[in-house]
């Protein structure tokens, strides 16, 4: 709890004795004097030294003396005292430590000065400050520093401590920190983290990724750097694909930012030998936007008995622009060319490529290629006009038999979030469940990997104002919409959904009725064994009162009851 001293200017007071007698005697005399002169200046850790070089120069012990006591503040002990009495008034030490802190990390925010603490960084013999280890050990100055970095990213002194605390073994905590980016041995520290992270927590990748993608978007140096090497690590067998998938994110964050960083893409890839498709791709992707004379270009490239290879447009963004050209309604493209939109979607979702031995040519299986253009073709006429619920039902079988295509799903995911997210959709609907919605239950069943992206559209439709509905009315249609998350609950999506469910009751601003709604219909669909995190994330609702209450009985038949007795038997609950 004890203040440390104030920190002085190392580099100008820790000269060596020797350089006094070369110096002018009233110009020591006058310059100590000055400091003797501020306020609490017996605290600084140089004054011995300046005590020294004063006496050395003929000065009187007894105004320096004067000079010291009355200028003593006894800022440091007076905040001590303080400390002291709080915490014997029944303030807890933690509490009063961080009080302290908390307070000092304001007045250095407010108060630092780049250029001052650059001129303090190291003493007359190059060694680190003890202080400057001190400041890396505590996580709170840690913290500190982080901040300063960040609005002060050419600070040396700051740089350095940031490489101390990267040696330190807390690079965990740089991936935020644009500073990182300047010193290559600090950003591939942080960069392997981040991927080993990556790497282990591959479910819950959406928690790291913006934060990964703002550090390696810092700069065009980092961003090759750290894709090049991303590219290097897809070839491996183990993890590869893991790689591959982060390096795509990665590129899709930069893009969102609007870098262009098509050239880095196409150079990675390999494309530079295939001019034509090269600069095709290289046009639509740098202006983010389909156009017939490319589109052209890649169908008569992949459409020939040698085409280059299919990673060239498996690329995110270009798979997204034939998904959005296909499938979301009121696009308009010329009936000559749609043929070869559908050609090259279904291409690169379905055809696999054999690269073959070494001194083989590589083979192509192309035998999904023809019933996923016909089903992309179906789904694409049903979704590229307006039809109503009516008019869907009786295309719900083809819409059904096409969505086992994943390149289908993607669309049709595609279509009804173009189609519900309409202001008026909600007021124009008159079933209970839309046709639109009833069709996603059919992709979360036959596809687990666009959980992720359903729950996403039924979580933004959840927390969508419905203004022009009444009340009742928007309750009912919450209620829909929990039905389909407790339907993506029971297809494998557990722990995602009873997250949003938990966040959405400890924010409050959700009616506690759908939160019961929501714990019924879970009780009714589960059984045991359950998983702990399960129980860790599901328990607490059941438990409450507010939500559970009124759903008890008198005994221990009740679904509440059981699966409490249940988890009390048989799990450790924190």
């Amino acid at each position: 709890m004890m203040m440390h001293q104030k920190r002085g200017n190392h580099v100008r007071e820790n000269r060596s004795y020797g350089e006094e007698g070369s110096e002018n005697c009233q110009e020591v005399l006058q310059e100590c004097l000055e400091k003797f002169n501020t306020a609490d200046y017996i605290m600084e850790p140089g004054i011995f030294t300046q005590l020294k070089r004063y006496f050395q120069a003929g000065g009187s012990p007894e105004q320096v003396i004067e000079l010291l006591s009355k200028n003593y503040c006894a800022m440091a002990q007076m905040a001590n005292l303080l400390a002291e009495w709080l915490i014997l008034a029944g303030a807890s030490v933690q509490d009063v430590q961080a009080m302290v802190e908390n307070h000092l990390k304001e007045m250095i925010l407010k108060t630092f000065d780049p250029k001052k603490a650059d001129t303090v960084l190291f003493t007359d013999e190059g060694e680190t400050p003890a202080w400057l280890t001190e400041i890396v050990e505590h996580p709170t100055w840690r913290s500190l520093v982080y901040r300063l970095a960040e609005e002060y990213p050419d600070c040396l002194t700051l740089n350095f401590t940031i490489k101390l605390i990267s040696d330190a073994g807390y690079q965990g905590e740089i991936t935020s920190i644009s500073t990182a980016a300047q010193q290559i041995e600090v950003f591939s520290r942080v960069l392997k983290t981040t991927i080993s992270g990556f790497l282990q927590n591959s479910d819950e990748w959406q928690n790291g990724i913006q934060e990964c993608a703002k550090m390696v978007c810092h700069g065009q140096h980092t961003y090759v750097y750290s894709q090049v090497l991303l590219h290097v690590l897809a070839q491996e067998a183990k993890g590869g694909a893991n790689m591959k998938r982060l390096s795509q994110e990665i590129t899709r964050c930069a893009k969102q930012n609007h870098h262009d960083v098509t050239p880095v893409t196409m150079a990675l890839n390999g494309a530079a030998r295939y001019p034509q498709a090269c600069q095709a791709l290289s046009s639509m992707l740098s202006r983010n936007t389909l156009n017939p004379a490319d589109i052209t270009v890649l169908y008569r490239n992949f459409s020939s008995t040698e085409p280059p290879p299919i990673d060239l447009i498996r690329i995110p963004q270009f798979l997204e622009l034939l998904v959005d050209a296909l499938f979301k309604p009121g696009v308009k493209l010329n009936p000559e060319h749609k043929p070869k939109y559908m050609y090259l979607l279904a291409y690169a979702a379905s055809v696999y490529e054999n690269p073959g031995k070494k001194g083989q040519t590589r083979t192509l299986n192309k035998d999904e290629l023809k019933q996923t253009i016909q089903a992309v073709e179906k789904v694409h006429t049903i979704c590229n006009v307006n039809k109503g619920s009516t008019e869907l039902l009786a295309e719900l079988s083809t819409l059904y038999q096409c969505i086992r295509f994943p390149v289908v799903s993607v669309g049709v995911v595609r279509w009804v979030e173009s189609t519900v997210m309409e202001a008026s959709y909600f007021k124009l609907c008159t079933e209970h469940t839309p046709v639109h919605l009833a069709v996603l239950d059919e992709v979360v069943t036959c596809h687990i990997l666009l959980h992720p992206r359903v729950l996403q559209l039924l979580v933004r439709l959840f927390e969508s104002k419905q203004d022009e509905l009444e009340i009742l009315v928007q309750l009912e249609m919450r209620k829909m919409l929990l039905d389909r998350m407790v339907n993506l609950l029971s297809r494998g999506c557990v722990v995602p959904v009873v997250k949003y469910i938990k966040q959405c009751w400890q924010r409050g601003d959700t009616d506690v009725s759908l939160i019961r709604y929501f714990v019924t219909e879970v009780l009714e669909a589960i059984s045991p064994p359950y998983t702990p995190e399960f129980v860790q994330l599901f328990l607490p609702m059941v438990e409450n009162d507010e939500i559970t209450g009124t759903m008890r009985g008198d005994g221990e038949n009740d679904t509440v009851s059981e699966f409490i007795v249940y988890c009390k038997a048989n799990y450790t609950v924190l």
